[in-house]
């Protein structure tokens, strides 16, 4: 090798090194994206940002309705709106975080074709947008525990670690999600089907105790499981026993997606610009 000059090794190491230095190179477009997702969403509405707080309010409406008052579930010593608010919040997160990221990539199309920058910036941005609803619902929520004179327990400090938890799985299915609308466009159908039928089947109405225990394990296959149970445990505590299978399964279920959802998002990168 002629003296001065320099070699340069590319292997899968260093290529992940460079990847993850562009992450954080590309940290402002993050932010830009996710405010320009947040402008957009609200742009020319009468009520603007307090969407955020009249969809929730209305869900909890009408879950109470159906399972409170029509299907006379158990309530398990807390205000029945309140038990499903706290069920809604974290679903809402997870529905809004999921359609999102999930039809990221195509709605950006455009920019994909003409510039690089890392693409998993892009579905990132849109959790950004759905954790910005959620702090605004969690208004509402702190409004309608002051209407009941709801005290939380201390647990409500592990709060966090239960949202952590949804933002675990909703990034695994989003990653999931977004690569595969990029080659398979019906995808972007079936996701809006899929988001409203598991409303019905997680825990949002209703406490997942009227389970059958035989199958509780089975029902706790689905990650929103532990996650909604978790976070209303730590809000409302006393008799709403956390079954802890569930958040364990959650929290697995939670690794298995990011970690999968990476190396599939990393692989199939690469052909977004041409295919999309």
């Amino acid at each position: 090798m002629a003296a001065g000059t320099e070699e340069t090794v590319i292997s899968a190491e260093r290529a992940n090194q460079g990847y993850l230095a562009d992450l954080w190179r590309y940290r402002e477009l993050l932010a830009f994206l996710a405010w320009r997702d947040l402008l957009v969403r609200y742009k020319q509405t009468v009520v603007g940002a307090a969407w955020a707080l009249i969809r929730p309010l209305l869900t909890m409406l009408v879950l109470t309705f159906v399972f409170g008052r029509l299907g006379q579930m158990p309530a398990a010593g807390s205000p029945y709106p309140l038990l499903v608010l706290c069920g809604i919040l974290p679903w809402q997160f997870f529905a809004a975080a999921v359609s999102e990221s999930g039809n990221s990539l195509v709605s950006n199309s455009s920019l994909i074709s003409k510039v690089y920058f890392p693409r998993l910036v892009i579905p990132v941005g849109s959790l950004i947008t759905a954790c910005a609803d959620v702090a605004i619902a969690l208004v509402f929520l702190a409004a309608l525990m002051a209407w009941y004179g709801w005290v939380p327990p201390l647990t409500v400090f592990l709060a966090p670690a239960f949202f952590a938890l949804a933002l675990l799985v909703s990034l695994g299915a989003g990653l999931w999600l977004a690569a595969l609308t990029v080659r398979y466009r019906d995808i972007k159908y079936i996701v809006p089907f899929a988001v409203q039928f598991g409303l019905y089947v997680s825990p949002v109405g209703f406490v997942s105790a009227v389970v059958p225990e035989s199958y509780r394990l089975l029902y706790a296959l689905n990650p929103m499981v532990g996650v909604i149970d978790g976070f209303r445990w730590s809000i409302l505590g006393g008799a709403h026993a956390l079954y802890w299978p569930a958040v364990l399964l959650s929290a697995v279920s939670g690794l298995i997606l990011v970690w999968t959802g990476l190396l599939y998002f990393r692989r199939t990168e690469r052909t977004f610009a041409d295919v999309i």
